[in-house]
């Protein structure tokens, strides 16, 4: 998806400041704003942005922080911890992140440095979920289960 001067705009209104490194806009909500936002792995002043995928709706933030503080990420944590088969999937959607923001540019300082954890820990679950949002079910099974666990939904417009 391609990033408009209106997407900007927005995505800075949604976060209360000046938007940076924006390339596209990876999700959209219900209404058709900025939902995730991709974001390049080197920002315009030099800083290395490890997060490819960044989310920007302030209800969806709030829902994920809700989810966060009910222990949810502990239970994520437990749970990489006892199925081999979802932390191979986690490693796997590590690898993949790291090999879609390699292909926009490498960045020595982000090597094998990815977003939220992966890909044995569970640390950020806005990071994770913006994963899920942008590429869809089945590319996270971190990020898909905190958004099954969520009263927020994509489908539905909560935007203000």
């Amino acid at each position: 998806m391609s990033v408009t001067e209106n997407d900007i705009a927005e995505v800075s209104r949604q976060l209360g400041r000046p938007a940076r490194g924006i390339l596209e806009v990876a999700s959209r909500c219900a209404c058709q704003r900025p939902l995730v936002v991709k974001t390049a792995p080197r920002l315009d002043d030099g800083t290395p942005f490890p997060t490819l995928y960044y989310l920007t709706q302030p209800a969806a933030t709030a829902a994920i922080s809700g989810l966060e503080a009910t222990g949810f990420m502990v239970e994520m944590q437990e749970l990489l911890a006892s199925d081999d088969e979802v932390l191979a999937e986690y490693q796997a959607a590590h690898r993949s992140y790291l090999a879609e923001r390699d292909a926009i540019e490498e960045v020595p300082e982000l090597v094998d440095f990815s977003a939220g954890g992966m890909p044995v820990r569970v640390k950020c679950l806005h990071a994770l979920v913006a994963h899920s949002l942008a590429k869809g079910k089945g590319t996270n099974p971190i990020g898909d289960r905190a958004l099954a666990a969520l009263e927020w939904s994509p489908a539905v417009c909560t935007c203000v």
